[in-house]
């Protein structure tokens, strides 16, 4: 777990305790469907897709570990295989995949292979999880990241595994605890990094 988030978790435990049962992940449904992205701190990264027009919502959890149903001090300690990602269920007719995983680069620093920013593990790994039909884009994004970047990228393209919904206090938490998240964003140095890699592209 990030030191930098440890008070700001430690100041959520009221929440916690409120919202102890996961969140259910929403149903991709009405000609909708999902895309999953690891970004470092699920927080950031849901906050950065409910910016694009399209996405109807972002549901932070964990992907790709071989725990059951694991909790956030599993994933976070390193022990579980697991990383943190958001689940990201949108309306393809106003936004493609190809296009979310572009704007996806634009938000990671698809250079680190240790981890995100402040947060570090393989937990915090940049990633996209992908179907069969996703993983052509997903590819043709990271090679236009990389010709962008004129370097190799670290950032995995993994396939769709089991999405486990992260506790219900995690849940858009850039919202319901706008200040605490704000300050961890900047102590954390995520956009002035991503201002470092991407410059006026960040984030778009």
């Amino acid at each position: 777990m990030s030191m930098m988030r440890i008070p700001i978790l430690l100041a959520s435990a009221a929440l916690a305790s409120a919202c102890a049962q996961a969140a259910p992940a929403p149903n991709a449904q009405n000609g909708q469907t999902s895309a999953v992205f690891a970004g470092g701190c699920f927080w950031c990264t849901e906050s950065d897709f409910d910016k694009i027009p399209g996405v109807i919502s972002t549901t932070s959890g964990y992907i790709g570990g071989k725990v059951r149903n694991p909790t956030y001090n599993q994933v976070s300690a390193g022990g579980t295989g697991h990383i943190e990602a958001v689940k990201v269920v949108y309306d393809p007719r106003r936004v493609s995949y190809a296009a979310l995983a572009e704007r996806f680069f634009r938000t990671v620093d698809p250079l680190d292979a240790g981890g995100q920013f402040c947060d570090r593990g393989y937990q915090y790994r940049s990633a996209l999880f992908v179907t069969p039909q996703q993983r052509a884009a997903a590819q043709a994004a990271k090679a236009k990241a990389a010709a962008a970047l004129r370097k190799p990228l670290a950032t995995l393209i993994l396939p769709a595994a089991t999405f486990y919904p992260a506790e219900g206090y995690h849940q858009d938490y850039y919202k319901k605890n706008s200040v605490k998240y704000r300050f961890y964003r900047w102590n954390c140095g995520r956009d002035a990094r991503l201002k470092q890699v991407w410059g006026d592209a960040a984030g778009k």
